[in-house]
């Protein structure tokens, strides 16, 4: 049986840097995919004031036993002061992707 997994999101002010983030994230085994959406428009409220900015969603998918790594690794590459690292359970899917997002997110 696969290990549990998680969908974390996230987003970057522009898609070099989505990309950027998103092949460290693979390349170290964090992730076994990282979608890089189309960029939206985020309007939000930050230290007392209204405010938008362009944005480019990220969705992760990985094991949740590799969180805190994945979690330090956005933090340590996020140009934001407070990023957006959510992670939701995928609570149901295909037995073979889960197996797959287990294998490989584990060192080689």
């Amino acid at each position: 049986m696969a290990a549990a997994a998680i969908l974390v999101l996230t987003s970057l002010p522009d898609g070099d840097s989505a990309r950027r983030l998103a092949r460290e994230l693979v390349e170290a085994r964090l992730a076994a995919c990282v979608q890089i959406g189309a960029p939206v428009e985020s309007l939000y409220h930050w230290r007392g004031r209204l405010e938008t900015a362009t944005e480019v969603p990220v969705a992760i998918k990985t094991r949740a036993a590799a969180w805190a790594d994945l979690e330090r690794a956005i933090r340590a590459r996020h140009p934001s002061e407070l990023p957006e690292i959510v992670a939701v359970p995928i609570v149901d899917a295909l037995p073979d992707y889960l197996a797959w997002i287990d294998a490989e997110t584990r060192p080689a």
